[in-house]
């Protein structure tokens, strides 16, 4: 292996490690405010949401807003089931379950 690769590689896991640590370092030898802990329990519903929105709400080259994609109106019974059980495995069966009988049947 080409050193100059070996030493890219190198770089590249400390630039992305280092912004993954500080934060957990820094972070864990504090108290934090109870308003805070509460922010941050949003951060993963947030993320998730910004990756999958543009998916299912967005279709074509270029990508344009259509709310009738198919995956737009599985995700509506989808979201009740989230709403109502407040159950992440009901909701992944239920998306899941939706999903396979709309590829079957339709």
């Amino acid at each position: 292996m080409n050193i100059e690769i070996l030493i890219i590689i190198l770089c590249m896991g400390a630039v992305t490690y280092i912004p993954r640590w500080a934060p957990l370092y820094l972070l864990s030898r504090r108290k934090l405010p109870p308003w805070f802990i509460e922010w941050l329990d949003f951060i993963p519903a947030a993320i998730l949401s910004a990756l999958i929105l543009p998916s299912i709400l967005t279709l074509g080259e270029p990508r344009h807003l259509d709310a009738l994609t198919p995956e737009f109106l599985l995700a509506l019974p989808t979201l009740f089931v989230a709403v109502k059980t407040r159950s992440l495995a009901a909701t992944v069966l239920a998306g899941m379950g939706l999903f396979w009988i709309v590829q079957r049947f339709l």
